[in-house]
């Protein structure tokens, strides 16, 4: 494809050069722009290494360097010809600034490593690794090398948990033969009458008669107390290697440090072999524990975020009213962040404003280009990167068709990490559609969670008026299963809003997704009053109080964790601002009298803002002092409940009618009543 220089720097507001041969004859002028200290964007990934050797040669370089694949993901395509808005798109966004840094998660590792398994395969395993790592062996059955050079274990193993430098490793000894002692001299073998003792030096119990000859055998190394009781012990581990068929960490994203090894993947030793030492990695999240609609008063209401964790690194805490990240455990994919309804979770690395950024710079520069119908692909940096880019180079074979020239990849850390505020942004700013592609890779319930909150912003255009589809999630494990699904794309045409918004993403969810509704609903091609939308994953949305069962307990005000349900000092009133609530369920589980019913809808009146009453009741004045102190109808209630109790008979149920300073004036003046005092 011939580029176009003038039509690329118009759009990028520079001047640019054409180069065809960057990478060879004209090296010079890469060596000459990493001279000026401005930086220098290298759109091209294919000669990352021989860039990064010449910026080291060349003496005076100052420039910081970045490369832009544009080749594969524009360049070879069968759209190659109108690829230019999206090269433009793609180099505009190259310009943007690194994410800030975070906070980040230490681990230390001194290479303590434990492998778990058949005791021959362990062997083999800890061969391969014994020259950078300290080695012990958990075996689990099976005989052995004559000779003994790994520290052995042996027993029934109860539990494994921690992560990398922090494993933490269970188990009870009950054999008699101590395998950690045992020199394999096989003397004990050779003295069992019943041949209880093979060769993976453990005393087959149900077949041992209690001669005990083995024991005298082993009288100098002593590994043999069939007096010793079983034994709980534990022992700790930087790393573990899992050769069981069952492994230890049956979830999708395992602790980093442990690996489940099949005997054959050689690359799974070659990372152990390089985990020693000192690693970082960003802490992914924050938490913002006021926000968090996970339970009030002990009483669980959302579970969003601990239900899709793939690594279990969320637990919950009703006692302090709030849920628990592990930083260890995270591997920042983001889910929970995607479908918390609150923000109570957000993604810190990159921020969500550092991404509306680079959505709104790719969508503004390809509109400006002149590109149409932009489509956002959304895919991970690693699997769905590699698909992106063999599919470039089976188009350039004339295999395939290629990305087409509107599709825009996007690499994100994890495709769970961006939900239903950045989709309808991106949307605001000008995509027509946004297409997340999931591979293997993906835990199932990333794609359940993501379906969930395609379905809710889905709705919600469609409800606007926008027509077509306008969020997709696409799958692909190979290069032509993608083609084939960025084909399906192009088949249909999407509304999209006639002006593309400029604001800039929030890092708090709910103002992002405020100034995204407010300019979809200000383009809309319709404006109902409310749109209704799935109950499963909904951020917004009513109650309905049924007004014969409620009581104005207020037990549900006191539950709200979003201010939604407020109460009227003044009145017996409860009221309810709409745009607060998250519909988290909390005041419906709270409600004594099972009085309240969810209503997921996005409402698009001036009301929605205000509050509302849903519920009055007459004030119960004191029988004494005529003073306010409940509800008529709570009163009443109680009344009802009560009056048939021995405790509560004449006075006592005469009291319920009274404030409180008024009741103990009564309970001290009544003069036909037994005190306490008087006992």
């Amino acid at each position: 494809m011939p580029l176009q220089e003038k039509i690329l720097g118009a759009a990028l507001n520079e001047e640019l050069t054409l180069h065809s041969t960057l990478c060879r004859r004209e090296a010079g002028a890469f060596q000459q722009a990493i001279k000026t200290g401005a930086e220098v964007i290298v759109a091209c990934t294919q000669e990352k290494r021989l860039f990064a050797e010449l910026a080291q040669e060349t003496e005076g370089a100052v420039s910081p360097i970045r490369f832009v694949n544009t080749r594969e993901t524009g360049g070879w395509s069968r759209d190659a010809g109108q690829a230019m808005p999206k090269i433009a798109a793609l180099l505009a966004a190259a310009h943007l600034p690194e994410p800030e840094p975070v906070a980040t998660v230490t681990y230390k590792s001194t290479g303590r490593l434990l492998v778990i398994g058949p005791l021959a395969q362990a062997e083999r395993a800890a061969a391969m690794l014994e020259d950078v790592l300290e080695v012990t062996l958990f075996a689990e059955g099976g005989a052995g090398a004559q000779e003994r050079r790994y520290p052995v274990l042996a027993g029934q193993l109860t539990s494994v948990t921690g992560w990398l430098g922090a494993f933490d490793v269970k188990w009870v000894q009950g054999n008699p033969i101590d395998l950690d002692l045992c020199t394999r001299c096989n003397a004990c073998v050779t003295a069992c009458p019943e041949g209880a003792i093979g060769l993976d030096y453990q005393v087959n119990l149900d077949a041992c008669k209690d001669h005990r000859a083995c024991v005298k055998a082993c009288e100098v190394a002593s590994a043999i107390d069939f007096s010793r009781a079983p034994q709980a012990l534990s022992e700790n581990f930087d790393l573990v290697l899992d050769l069981r068929a069952v492994p230890a960490f049956t979830q999708h994203a395992p602790p980093q440090g442990y690996f489940h090894w099949d005997g054959h993947d050689l690359p799974t030793l070659l990372k152990l072999r390089e985990m020693v030492g000192e690693f970082e990695k960003p802490k992914f999240f924050a938490y913002k524990q006021k926000l968090c609609a996970h339970s009030r008063n002990e009483t669980v209401g959302c579970n969003a975020c601990i239900e899709i964790c793939s690594a279990q690194a969320i637990s919950s805490e009703k006692s302090r009213q709030q849920i628990k990240v592990n930083a260890n455990l995270c591997v920042g994919c983001g889910a929970c962040t995607t479908v918390c309804p609150t923000g109570a979770l957000t993604y810190a690395y990159p921020r969500a404003g550092e991404q509306g950024t680079k959505l709104r710079t790719l969508l503004s520069t390809y509109a400006g280009a002149g590109g149409k119908d932009a489509v956002l692909l959304l895919h991970s940096q690693e699997k769905g990167q590699a698909l992106v880019e063999q599919l470039g180079r089976a188009a350039q074979l004339k295999k395939a068709a290629g990305v087409p020239a509107n599709v825009i990849p996007v690499a994100l850390w994890h495709t769970a990490s961006v939900g239903v505020d950045l989709w309808l942004s991106a949307v605001a700013f000008g995509a027509s559609q946004v297409a997340v592609l999931t591979t293997s890779e993906e835990a199932l319930q990333y794609i359940d969670g993501l379906k969930q909150q395609m379905a809710v912003a889905q709705a919600i255009l469609n409800g606007l008026g926008y027509s077509g589809t306008h969020l997709q999630l696409l799958w692909a494990d190979s290069p032509g299963e993608l083609d084939a699904a960025l084909g399906a794309l192009g088949r249909t045409r999407q509304k999209a809003p006639a002006v593309a918004a400029r604001f800039a993403v929030a890092q708090e969810k709910r103002s992002t997704l405020e100034l995204a509704l407010d300019h979809l609903v200000e383009h809309a091609p319709a404006r109902p009053e409310a749109i209704e939308l799935p109950a499963a994953g909904s951020p917004f949305g009513s109650i309905v109080v049924d007004k014969d069962k409620c009581t104005l307990c207020l037990s549900c005000v006191s539950a709200c964790p979003a201010s939604a349900l407020q109460d009227n000092p003044a009145l017996p009133q409860l009221r309810f601002v709409e745009k607060n609530c998250v519909q988290c369920g909390l005041c419906a589980t709270t409600c004594p009298e099972d009085a309240i019913t969810l209503q997921p809808r996005l409402l698009l009146t001036p009301q929605r803002k205000v509050a509302r009453v849903l519920n009055e009741s007459q004030p119960y004045g004191c029988v004494r002092c005529g003073k306010p102190f409940g509800t008529l109808k709570a009163i009443e209630a109680m009344l009802g409940k009560l009056a048939g109790h021995s405790m509560f008979q004449g006075a006592a149920l005469e009291r319920l009618k009274m404030c409180g300073d008024c009741r103990v004036i009564d309970i001290y003046s009544a003069q036909d009543e037994a005190k306490i005092s008087d006992l």
